[in-house]
């Protein structure tokens, strides 16, 4: 399941997205970690210490081998220069999967230890001095959204990725490729703002978005929360003595997490697998189809040269089942 933790700068959306990640390691869960916010922070919030968080591979440096990996044998794309961040599979194209190896994990993967298990951790890239002036930050989530195109997850198996803080993901279609996205939302105007934006844009595409309130003190925080967001409100989060002393370097084993957070992200798990029965891969691969068309008309075929619609496959259908044949 491809999971999306969203919400504004400051909401605690890195925090509840590695605690979730922590949640599903500890139960045994195969889990890939992907920090897709260009102010880095998953990676010590799953317990790395800055050197080991600045040594990560940015998967922005290894964009080429990443697409030279998932292009295959695929026809219509004529080579990997040709390749955007929307550019869709289809036949010959290399599809990854969670629990398999392959240059793509070896190349910008690194395995985290865990209470109870290990994960994969991805980053996207931080924002450096050398972008200023020559390209807009998003192009760094290019990797990210090529290869959340070519993902086949099955059941009991998880992809968390820490977005982008407000509603960036939205220039791209990237915000469609998950089956749950959680929005972390504080309990104050500002707070729900970004769920506004959400909602809004999401209606469209059948975007499940389930709110999760933090830093909640009280039944005013709650009533606020409730009546701003209605039904979307899922679960809500308060303040964690296990959080502040891993926010300090010092976190205790996972098992002594609050009793009260850890039923919150058993009803987020919850959430997430009750999405599996959702799943419509048809619609999944047409979307991704339809931002692929609008990127290519709107900046893609001009950068490139090409027209780039003639990388859609029209009998490809991403799909478990395809994951299997190929």
């Amino acid at each position: 399941m491809k999971i999306a933790f969203v919400g504004k700068g400051g909401s605690g959306k890195t925090t509840l997205s590695s605690l979730f990640v922590r949640h599903l390691a500890a139960a045994g869960a195969p889990v890939v970690a992907i920090d897709a916010d260009i102010n880095q922070h998953l990676g010590a919030a799953l317990g790395l210490d800055d050197a080991e968080a600045a040594g990560l591979p940015a998967m922005g440096e290894h964009l080429s081998l990443i697409k030279d990996h998932l292009r295959g044998t695929n026809p219509r794309i004529a080579s990997t220069e040709k390749m955007i961040k929307t550019t869709p599979p289809g036949e010959g194209s290399r599809l990854l999967r969670v629990r398999e190896d392959n240059p793509v994990y070896d190349a910008c993967a690194r395995p985290v230890e865990l209470d109870g298990g290990t994960v994969r951790l991805m980053v996207t890239g931080p924002f450096t001095d050398a972008d200023l002036g020559v390209a807009c930050y998003h192009s760094k989530t290019g990797a990210v959204e090529l290869c959340l195109n070519h993902l086949v997850d099955a059941r009991d198996e998880y992809v968390v990725v820490d977005m982008t803080a407000g509603s960036d993901s939205f220039a791209s279609g990237m915000f469609t490729r998950f089956d749950i996205t959680f929005l972390v939302a504080e309990p104050t105007r500002k707070g729900v703002s970004v769920y506004r934006q959400y909602k809004e844009y999401a209606r469209d595409f059948g975007v499940t978005l389930k709110v999760v309130g933090n830093k909640v003190q009280g039944q005013d925080d709650l009533d606020f929360l409730r009546d701003e967001v209605w039904d979307d409100l899922l679960v809500t989060v308060g303040h964690s003595d296990w959080v502040r002393a891993m926010e300090k370097g010092r976190p205790p084993r996972f098992e002594l997490l609050e009793e009260t957070n850890a039923r919150a992200l058993r009803t987020l798990r919850t959430a997430v697998d009750a999405t599996y029965e959702l799943r419509d891969w048809a619609r999944y691969t047409q979307q991704m189809v339809h931002f692929h068309l609008k990127n290519a008309h709107s900046w893609g075929n001009e950068r490139t040269g090409d027209d780039l619609a003639a990388q859609v496959d029209p009998g490809f259908v991403l799909g478990e089942e395809v994951a299997t044949l190929a």
